[in-house]
């Protein structure tokens, strides 16, 4: 039997396409929740996984798979169910899982064969068995799967193509922030993989770096933090050589013994989410965690850079609280706190979040022809209105960002740093300017956005409230259905 996986591309993302530009192979990682889905699926399957971020397959010059699988995060939504009608047409039934089709299960059912949300551990066998025996049910909910259920990725399938590979240690975050779908596809307790079955999967993966994809490495409570403790020191007993970077809250800063272990477990460098420069921005998307005891970022961040860690600084843009100027103060910020790398999102409504109820009840989710225009819900692109910026507001403000964070010359200011400190300079100039090409990039992508959105006009919602508080008729609904990190 053939079972074909299949992680679709997005047009609109060049940033993640290796071969339209050779410098992404530093953003792109492999699929792991098909490599999993892999493990999971017995020896008698012939498996092949194909990663559309690598390049289009030719799907009718391939083998016939008896069944295909596909993962989507919404923004590849369109892609995934554009895939699975040209496989439906030649009667290979279609199965889909992944976030998006966990948050939107009844729209994904128009389009595919069967339906899994949640966390496929639990129910993957049984999939399998319902296919064999012509009886596949057109939706399984799956739950938070038991640490132990979580198989060993199969690495083997994608042997090349890639610079880094993938792993997951823990499951869950117990933050809950408002613009965010992982508490509600992964729960909100942390649950940390045995510590044995991660190393092992360390060994198995063929690159030399790897992304640690947990949402947040080390937790936020003292039992997280030892926990993650046990698991780099077993990572140096281990000795695997491999350098890689993970996604951490800003309390690694915390710590200098879980700094240092870090450092000698091979980690090079952090991804932490800083979201706003602004208090105000934290409170409204309920992370006030950043700023508990009046916390000094700038120092913070210089506590993990002493250690030789490259810091990547993650904003969102277009909460209510900013106004004009948001784009300068983000950088200023950045540059204030002394990341090494600026990842810059425009505040997006994803299915299953709280954001979403909120812009949904309060008719400001624009971009909503669904499901063609999930394609626009990349993170970077104003699908909704804002309370005091316009559509063009938000591409001026996230233009002027990207240019005075990487400007040329702070990129050389930077680069000093860099090599005086012996923190992966070649990693991180080159990072820097992969960004920089891709905030070029950005500009022809909005073009086209704002082209097929007709020529409409955006304003920001202030401008729709009349001085009484109540919503001008004008503001329609969406017309959106109420819509009930990846696993599958």
């Amino acid at each position: 039997m053939r079972l074909l996986l299949i992680n679709p591309c997005n047009r609109l993302s060049s940033m993640v396409k290796i071969k339209e530009n050779r410098w992404n192979k530093y953003r792109v990682w492999k699929p792991l929740g098909l490599l999993v889905l892999a493990g999971l699926t017995p020896k008698e399957w012939d498996i092949t996984v194909v990663d559309e971020n690598l390049g289009l397959p030719d799907y009718v010059g391939m083998p016939q798979p008896d069944l295909v699988g596909i993962t989507a995060f919404t923004s590849q939504a369109p892609r995934a169910y554009e895939v699975a009608s040209k496989f439906r047409t030649r009667g290979v039934p279609v199965v889909m899982g992944g976030i998006h089709a966990s948050m939107c299960p009844e729209e994904a059912s128009e389009r595919v064969d069967t339906v899994v949300t949640g966390e496929a551990e639990g129910i993957w066998a049984q999939v399998l068995k319902d296919f064999r025996q012509g009886a596949l049910k057109p939706i399984y909910e799956g739950s938070h799967a038991e640490v132990e259920q979580i198989p060993l990725a199969r690495h083997d399938l994608l042997p090349s193509g890639y610079f880094f590979g993938s792993v997951q240690t823990a499951r869950g975050c117990p933050l809950n922030c408002s613009f965010c779908s992982v508490s509600a596809f992964n729960g909100r307790e942390y649950r940390r993989r045995a510590i044995e079955d991660v190393v092992q999967e360390f060994k198995l993966i063929q690159e030399s770096h790897v992304l640690v994809v947990d949402d947040n490495l080390i937790g936020t409570t003292k039992k997280h933090i030892a926990g993650a403790k046990e698991l780099l020191r077993a990572l140096i007993r281990a000795n695997l050589g491999k350098k890689w970077i993970a996604q951490s809250t800003i309390n690694i800063a915390d710590d200098e013994e879980l700094l240092r272990l870090a450092v000698e477990a091979g980690c090079v460098g952090v991804f932490i989410g800083f979201e706003s420069p602004s208090d105000e921005g934290l409170a409204e998307i309920r992370k006030k965690f950043n700023n508990r005891k009046g916390r000094d970022f700038r120092a913070s961040v210089r506590r993990i850079q002493q250690r030789g860690l490259v810091v990547a600084g993650s904003f969102i843009m277009g909460l209510d609280v900013d106004e004009r100027g948001i784009g300068r103060r983000i950088a200023t910020a950045a540059n204030h706190y002394g990341v090494d790398l600026l990842n810059l999102n425009c505040l997006t409504p994803l299915p299953g979040t709280d954001l979403w109820d909120t812009m949904e009840a309060e008719a400001r989710i624009v971009v909503s022809a669904f499901p063609e225009d999930w394609k626009y819900y990349t993170l970077t692109l104003p699908v909704a209105r804002y309370k005091h910026l316009s559509r063009t507001d938000i591409f001026r403000e996230t233009d002027i960002c990207n240019r005075e964070f990487y400007s040329l010359a702070r990129i050389v200011r930077r680069a000093w740093g860099w090599l005086i400190g012996r923190r992966k300079p070649i990693f991180a100039l080159v990072s820097n300017l992969s960004n920089r090409r891709n905030a070029r990039l950005y500009r022809d992508v909005f073009r086209e956005f704002a082209a097929s959105q007709g020529g409409r006009t955006y304003r920001c919602s202030s401008s729709l409230v009349s001085p009484s508080g109540v919503k001008s008729p004008s503001v329609a609904s969406t017309g959106a259905s109420r819509l009930s990190s990846e696993s599958f």
